[in-house]
């Protein structure tokens, strides 16, 4: 109503309200309710997307300049961000280097290319979003073939740490 932005009132909504309850029994079965309610839309939202790429014809216009920006996104620029996000984190470097190659879950692109293109014009709009779509397929792929080595890495990593100080 005073022109505000949705998606942020609603952040700033969730951590006043997690912030205040916290402690409260109510506050554990409620965050393990959207936990399992965060999968299961995080399911339907990838079989859609998987059927946007079948069907629908998404990734049409993919060429290798594109898979180059991909590339760059993934494996440059989101990790750099990442790491200079946590510059001054107490957390070790190395899940330091974990976290920031893991980066955040790309769907979110999808809202912000949407809510762009409601708001902009631009030259090229089915280009944008074949570059999107590229990005979260390659970071759904890449990212869900590596979490698993990754994560047993860093376990044992935080193991011999743990035994170097005993």
């Amino acid at each position: 109503m005073l022109g505000g932005f949705g998606f942020l009132a609603v952040f700033v909504s969730a951590l006043a309200l997690r912030n205040a309850s916290r402690d409260d029994d109510y506050h554990d079965r409620l965050h393990g309710f959207a936990e399992e309610a965060e999968r299961l839309l995080m399911m339907v939202l990838l079989v859609l997307f998987g059927g946007i790429i079948a069907f629908g014809g998404l990734l049409a216009g993919f060429d290798w300049l594109m898979l180059l920006f991909v590339a760059g996104v993934l494996l440059v620029a989101r990790p750099a961000a990442g790491l200079l996000s946590l510059v001054g984190s107490k957390l070790p470097w190395r899940e330091q280097l974990v976290i920031s190659f893991f980066g955040i879950r790309g769907m979110g692109s999808i809202y912000y290319l949407a809510f762009a293109l409601n708001h902009g014009s631009f030259a090229d709009p089915h280009r944008l979003w074949a570059i999107i779509g590229g990005v979260v397929l390659a970071s759904i792929l890449l990212h869900g073939i590596t979490v698993t080595p990754a994560l047993r890495l860093l376990d044992r990593w935080q193991r011999r740490r743990v035994e170097s100080r005993a």
